[in-house]
């Protein structure tokens, strides 16, 4: 994983972090609950994304047909 990608993902893992934190203290009201849910969909989406990138990256080098045969 290059550094960006690790950057990418440490800020989106505090960001979710800081939203259970949040969805725990059981401050919010319904409405700002489910919009912080929803929040934290998008943002475990970002990570999966940036976590399929980081992945794939490798195999960006290989050579066309060298794929198969990792």
């Amino acid at each position: 994983m290059n550094a960006d990608g690790d950057t990418v993902l440490d800020r989106l893992t505090e960001r979710l972090e800081l939203a259970a934190a949040r969805l725990r203290s059981g401050e919010l009201d319904a409405d700002q609950a489910a919009a912080l849910v929803e929040d934290c969909a998008r943002l475990a989406s970002e990570a999966a994304g940036e976590l399929d990138r980081a992945a794939r990256a490798p195999l960006e080098d290989v050579a066309p047909g060298q794929v198969e045969l990792l």
